[in-house]
């Protein structure tokens, strides 16, 4: 594992590590590699921490639906502010706000909730190639630094292994696909704490999950006039995560439409177990060139 990889996973984990500033409020503050707006993944991760650590019981998580109302500044720290719903010995909810200067920019809720044994099924996993076979994204990215310079510079806390072309070399060949599934694990040892696994998906799910909107159009970031930005997002977990093990993210798209898109997605481990669903919707548009 390069330096650069390895710093970036331990800033992920120093992301994470929240401040208490009082009952139930939490400080977070951002990586040194940003985009202009902070990463919603790293606003949804930090507010399922937030959320968790306020537990009286310890409980597995059951979901968590974020809505974005405005953009976070980089620069500056992010608050957090959980309001307990319900506390109960099996089942719990918060809601959690996330605010700079007293601007609202996200609203989410968790819930919490040990169910124990039952019926049991789930969408059976994709046949792909095993991520040991496959390009590292730093592989996928190289010649690509001009048109995507946005995710060479990205924080990588995260091992990408693409099962199919990303959309910036599939846009070269004209390709469509109206799915993308994609191996991830994180870029070193998690510590030994459910919260954090779950957090480190939380964080993950917000990659690649609008891809298949463009990819069905065969359109690419970089290479076309694209906006996007996340309206809402929700997560459900299903099965306890281990994050520095191999899972696959594979996820569609079933909609878009009125300048939205629907994204939806599926982790599996890799026995095939499905381990958590998410779907996303962004506003979505696409300017052709003239």
């Amino acid at each position: 594992m390069s330096p650069d990889a390895t710093r970036d996973f331990h800033e992920l984990l120093a992301v994470l590590d929240l401040r208490p500033t009082g009952p139930d409020a939490f400080v977070g503050a951002h990586p040194s590699k940003n985009p202009v707006r902070t990463f919603g993944g790293q606003m949804m991760a930090q507010a399922f921490v937030a959320a968790s650590r306020t537990l009286r019981h310890p409980l597995p998580p059951n979901a968590l639906s974020a809505h974005f109302i405005a953009g976070g500044d980089p620069g500056r720290d992010l608050e957090f502010t959980v309001v307990r719903l319900r506390d109960e010995r099996r089942i719990a909810n918060r809601r959690i706000d996330v605010t700079q200067d007293g601007q609202l920019l996200v609203s989410a809720f968790a819930s919490f909730l040990a169910g124990g044994q039952s019926l049991e099924h789930g969408v059976p996993a994709p046949e792909v190639a095993a991520p040991h076979d496959l390009p590292t994204i730093d592989e996928l990215l190289t010649g690509f630094e001009e048109t995507v310079p946005l995710f060479v510079a990205a924080l990588k806390p995260i091992e990408w292994r693409y099962t199919n072309d990303p959309s910036w070399v599939m846009r070269g060949k004209g390709g469509r696909l109206e799915h993308n599934r994609v191996w991830m694990t994180a870029r070193g040892t998690m510590p030994d704490d459910p919260v954090l696994h779950a957090a480190a998906l939380v964080y993950s799910s917000d990659t690649t999950v609008l891809d298949s909107i463009i990819t069905t159009h065969g359109l690419s970031w970089g290479f076309d006039r694209i906006f996007a930005v996340t309206i809402n997002h929700s997560v459900w977990f299903h099965r306890p995560i281990h994050f520095d093990d191999w899972v696959l993210y594979s996820t569609t798209s079933p909609v878009a439409a009125d300048s939205r898109g629907l994204g939806t997605g599926h982790f599996f481990d890799e026995s095939g177990r499905m381990l958590a669903t998410v779907v996303q919707e962004g506003i979505v548009k696409h300017f052709p060139a003239r």
